[in-house]
């Protein structure tokens, strides 16, 4: 499985013949970059709740690419307003088959909206993205959480290997505390630090979340904005 971060929550996971793009706010504070290289070839966009720094560029890249967006039915709406027509509407424990790999939808501690002309848009249930590669690990994509008991759950049913972890505090758990639920929740051979250095108000660096890390089996890969990382 190869893995790129673009800051903030947004990645590329190529895996089989799928190239999957999850929360794809792109370009963003942090990532300036190549934004054509950064979607080229996306056959799949998988988005964890509706808040615009996550929805991000979604729109934009159905368009250009034709990928199959992966979300909660009022998402769905949503994008379909804005002329996307390519969905595998999906809710909170569903899994289902993209060939290549799986995607189950399972719970996450936060909020999921938007604005459209100074009206608030409820936008369904915020969620964390199980994806069950065919032949890769099992990665986690925590969504923007707090901790909860009920990881425990996703960790005995899903038994993920890769976990990408929001860190950045303030909107999510804090390094500490998101360490805390790798340790005591998860049993991951990698973690990936996400949501953080993006905005002045949330953390700039994942120091905290490595400090705390420390000690553990668990592998902690802090990637270079664009560049791929196998695990």
């Amino acid at each position: 499985m190869k893995i790129t971060w673009f800051g903030h929550s947004a990645f590329r996971i190529e895996t089989g013949d799928a190239v999957i793009l999850i929360d794809p706010f792109i370009p963003n504070p942090s990532f300036k970059g190549d934004v054509t290289a950064a979607w080229g070839g996306a056959t799949h966009i998988v988005l964890s709740h509706g808040h615009d720094d996550h929805v991000g560029n979604t729109v934009e890249i159905g368009r250009a690419t034709g990928a199959l967006v992966i979300c909660n039915p009022e998402i769905a709406d949503f994008l379909g307003g804005h002329g996307l027509k390519n969905f595998s509407p999906c809710n909170i424990g569903g899994t289902v088959d993209h060939g290549a790999f799986a995607t189950t939808l399972v719970p996450a501690f936060h909020s999921s909206s938007t604005f459209v002309d100074g009206r608030l848009i409820y936008l369904g249930n915020p969620a964390g993205i199980v994806i069950t590669p065919k032949a890769d690990k099992v990665l986690y994509h925590m969504g923007d959480t707090d901790i909860f008991s009920d990881m425990a759950l996703v960790n005995e049913i899903h038994a993920p290997k890769v976990g990408l972890v929001p860190i950045g505090d303030r909107f999510t758990m804090g390094g500490k505390l998101a360490a805390m639920a790798c340790r005591k929740y998860f049993d991951f051979d990698v973690a990936i630090p996400m949501h953080y250095g993006t905005f002045p108000i949330i953390d700039a660096t994942a120091d905290r979340f490595v400090e705390a890390m420390k000690g553990g089996r668990t592998k902690v890969i802090v990637p270079e904005l664009g560049k791929a990382v196998e695990v």
